[in-house]
C-alpha cells in the first residue's frame, strides 16, 4: 500500500500499532470492563515542497500534520466514554483526522486484541477521502 507520491504532491504521515485500553462492545461484559484495541492511522496529507519539485523544504513544525496531535486524538477518542462498535470508533477517528485541511485521505483500522481465543484480532478497516 503506498500512499506518498511525488508525482500528486502526497505525504505518507502514520501511526501504528498503538495499543489502548477502551469500553468497547454490544454485549454486557463489554461494558463492564475495558479491552485492548490496537489502532492504525495512516494519512494522506497535502506535500507542498513535493508538489513544487522542491526535495527538502523548510524544517518548520506549522507546515506538517503532526503524528503527536493524531496520536492525542486517537486516544482521547478511544477513552472517551463507552464505544458500541469499531466501525464507530475508526470513523470518529477518521473524521478528527480529516478536521485538518491538508489531509486529503485517511484510512483506519481499529482491532480489538482480546475478542477470540483463537484469533490474534478482529476488526475494521475504512478509508475516507475528503470531498
Amino acid at each position: 500500500m503506498s500512499i506518498a507520491s511525488a508525482r500528486l504532491g502526497i505525504r505518507h504521515v502514520f501511526l501504528r500499532d498503538m495499543v489502548l485500553s477502551a469500553s468497547i462492545g454490544i454485549y454486557p461484559h463489554e461494558h463492564a470492563a475495558r479491552q485492548r484495541v490496537r489502532i492504525n492511522v495512516d494519512l494522506g496529507v497535502e506535500d507542498e515542497a513535493a508538489r513544487a519539485g522542491v526535495a527538502v523544504g523548510a524544517d518548520e513544525l506549522g507546515r506538517v500534520v503532526s503524528y503527536e496531535k493524531v496520536a492525542d486524538s486517537v486516544r482521547s477518542i478511544a477513552t472517551a466514554g463507552h464505544t458500541r462498535l469499531v466501525e464507530t470508533m475508526a470513523e470518529r477517528i477518521a473524521e478528527s483526522c480529516l478536521a485538518d485541511p491538508r489531509v486529503r485521505s485517511v484510512r483506519v483500522k481499529v482491532e480489538k486484541l482480546d475478542i477470540f481465543p483463537d484469533a490474534e484480532s478482529a476488526g475494521v478497516e475504512i478509508e475516507r477521502l475528503r470531498g
